[in-house]
């Protein structure tokens, strides 16, 4: 903190104790006014390298104590160079020495890139991944709309590369696929051209899970290897590589659960996947997406930030509005998350075919009791109670039964909707940052943009066109609230531990 005192205009340091300065302590001072620290950070020799007073969005009358602003903001800041004050001891280390100063500047600057960051190539990395994510989630929601899922009967990593190519190799693969069930019980008229279709749609997915996973693998072994990845991106790239191949799987185990040949014991059973596989196949691929995108952003920002410290960040740290909005921008990302499992689930279903009309279900807005509670969709036991025989497992029709699923998927629908418009009214009444002002608009239009696609799918009984741009729309969604909550997080240099502030004895 020494040097730091003849920058501080003298309005702000008639309210600081002297002795604080000299001792190094910052356990003496005193509550200053806001207006103090804007004065002080305008000063050209040193707050325009930080930041602007104008980046501050609270009143001058505010007061707020000095310790706990300068201790979280400047004083880390200093230490990590945002100020440039290490710059000049390096200086002054030069005019004493004569040819050192500046080799250990270059070495003290690569030290501290190698370990607080990675390079902004590994951040656009992250993104195309997520990109890549995109496209395989678009490319399933067409593979299950036009029930091609089935079609390859195998799982073959290596040798399910290559495609049919001769008429011998084709016919052999349609033998394979009239063994099963959805054959028997539903395309039995089908042709070998119809069946090609759904072959390619069903191949198509599956090599570009095998894609995700080299283009991930091979370059996140690089990049480990030439110290590109800090220490926390390298375990969160190993639980990625993880989830990837854990998807694989997954997709597989969904695939058999439509496969089942005791499906045509049940002349009622439709052969298709369980919507409980196709729900969490569907979410994983969504933790993917978010772990991907957050990274990359989490990169490229804090790579941002290292070449222009001037971007302002008081607000996150002394405003408990912003803190508030920023709580309730991540529990409607959530929400957005939850509401697109749900979807998975009418998708399973095929619920969205059960009512087509909107808001009402029916004659009304709830459907009839029988109908979403009913016991058929309760377990196989019994309970005997009184000599009679009650169905136990009614919370089954939650997930089992077409109707509750709809209905359900309606009330997370319109309460993910109402919170992402509260959320664009309450930031109206903040001075929030250009990004996230940015962030939240997006949101409100996606918002509105996707509960308009669900109700033209379900009005016109779900077409492939509008139902496939409504999946993608719903990663489109909590692509703009991923954005929302990283334009509000706290910059690195902000995320040191706490430093103590009690005086040295």
């Amino acid at each position: 903190m020494l040097g730091l005192k003849q920058f501080i205009s003298p309005s702000a340091t008639t309210r600081l104790s002297r002795n604080a300065f000299t001792s190094g302590s910052l356990s003496s001072l005193k509550p200053f006014s806001i207006s103090h620290l804007s004065k002080f950070l305008s000063k050209p020799k040193l707050g325009s390298k930080c930041f602007s007073s104008s980046a501050l969005s609270l009143d001058a009358s505010q007061r707020v104590p000095f310790r706990s602003l300068v201790s979280s903001c400047l004083r880390k800041s200093i230490d990590q160079s945002v100020f440039g004050i290490q710059n000049i001891k390096f200086q002054s280390s030069q005019a004493s020495s004569g040819i050192e100063g500046s080799n250990k500047t270059d070495e003290s600057k690569n030290s501290s890139e190698g370990i607080e960051r990675c390079p902004p190539v590994v951040g656009y990395w992250m993104l195309a991944m997520g990109a890549m994510v995109f496209g395989i989630v678009v490319v399933g929601g067409l593979t299950r709309l036009t029930e091609s899922g089935l079609s390859i009967v195998e799982w073959n990593l290596i040798k399910g590369i290559k495609p049919p190519t001769s008429e011998e190799e084709w016919e052999r693969e349609f033998e394979k696929y009239k063994q099963f069930p959805e054959f028997k019980k539903l395309n039995s008229l089908m042709t070998l051209e119809e069946f090609k279709f759904i072959f390619f749609m069903e191949w198509l997915h599956r090599l570009w899970g095998r894609a995700i996973g080299v283009a991930f693998v091979v370059p996140a072994v690089y990049f480990f290897s030439r110290g590109r990845l800090t220490p926390k991106v390298a375990k969160r790239s190993l639980g990625l590589a993880g989830l990837i191949g854990f998807q694989g799987g997954l997709g597989w185990y969904m695939v058999k659960s439509g496969l089942d040949h005791q499906l045509m014991e049940d002349p009622s059973a439709v052969p298709r996947v369980s919507q409980y596989r196709l729900a969490s196949h569907l979410g994983t691929a969504f933790l993917l997406y978010v772990g991907f995108m957050l990274t990359g952003f989490e990169i490229l920002s804090d790579n941002k930030l290292k070449r222009s410290p001037q971007k302002g960040f008081l607000a996150p740290i002394t405003d408990p509005r912003f803190r508030a909005f920023r709580g309730h921008a991540i529990g409607t990302t959530v929400l957005v998350f939850i509401t697109a499992l749900s979807g998975a689930f009418v998708a399973g279903l095929d619920a969205g075919l059960v009512y087509n009309t909107f808001p009402n279900m029916g004659d009304s807005l709830i459907p009839p009791k029988e109908e979403l509670w009913s016991p058929l969709y309760s377990s196989n036991r019994k309970l005997i109670e009184d000599d009679k025989e009650t169905p136990i497992g009614m919370w089954r029709n939650i997930f089992d039964n077409p109707t509750t699923v709809q209905f359900n998927h309606r009330i997370l629908a319109m309460t993910t909707l109402s919170s992402i418009v509260a959320l664009y009214f309450l930031s109206r009444r903040l001075r929030l940052p250009r990004n996230a002002r940015i962030g939240t608009n997006v949101m409100a239009g996606a918002g509105l943009a996707q509960v308009s696609l669900g109700i033209s799918t379900l009005i016109y009984l779900v077409p492939v066109p509008l139902a496939a741009a409504h999946q993608s729309g719903s990663l489109a969604l909590l692509t703009s609230g991923l954005y929302l909550v990283h334009t509000l997080r706290r910059p690195l240099p902000l995320q040191a531990p706490e430093e103590s502030t009690q005086p040295k004895k």
